[in-house]
């Protein structure tokens, strides 16, 4: 069945929280998200600048989603993909693959010039954006602080 694609808004992010709930709260992610926080991440991701996302239905059921928003940097636009989410039981059947070069297609006819993510290292996220053209930036380090 063909994907029927949506865009993401204010008016119905909600309809993402339970499939986000349900992909992160299992492997590889084992967080603790509740429908409360969840909804608070994506209603924040929305609302912030330069937001753009896209839902994906597979008939009436939610297949995936992915969102993000831009930034300006001193290269021009870059796109940073805050969240791609596709339903447990879909992935493995290109959907994410899907979701990415719909993303790029559109995102190139914006302007944008580049894209980047943060994903888990070494494991199935890796190799899934790997496996898109995605590449480890060597130039940079994620560095965290807990307080």
């Amino acid at each position: 069945m063909p994907l029927t694609t949506v865009l993401m808004t204010n008016e119905n992010v909600n309809g993402c929280v339970t499939l986000y709930q349900k992909v992160f709260n299992r492997e590889p992610w084992n967080e603790s998200w509740t429908h409360e926080t969840a909804g608070e991440r994506l209603n924040d991701l929305v609302n912030t600048p330069k937001f753009f996302g896209f839902m994906f239905y597979e008939g009436e059921e939610l297949a995936g989603f992915i969102a993000g928003n831009s930034k300006r940097t001193f290269q021009g636009l870059t796109y940073y993909i805050a969240e791609c989410c596709v339903n447990s039981e879909n992935q493995g059947k290109g959907y994410g693959s899907k979701m990415l070069k719909l993303l790029e297609e559109e995102l190139k006819g914006r302007g944008v010039q580049s894209i980047y993510l943060l994903t888990a290292t070494d494991g199935l996220a890796q190799r899934f954006y790997e496996k898109n053209g995605y590449l480890v930036n060597g130039n940079r380090a994620v560095m965290n602080k807990s307080l």
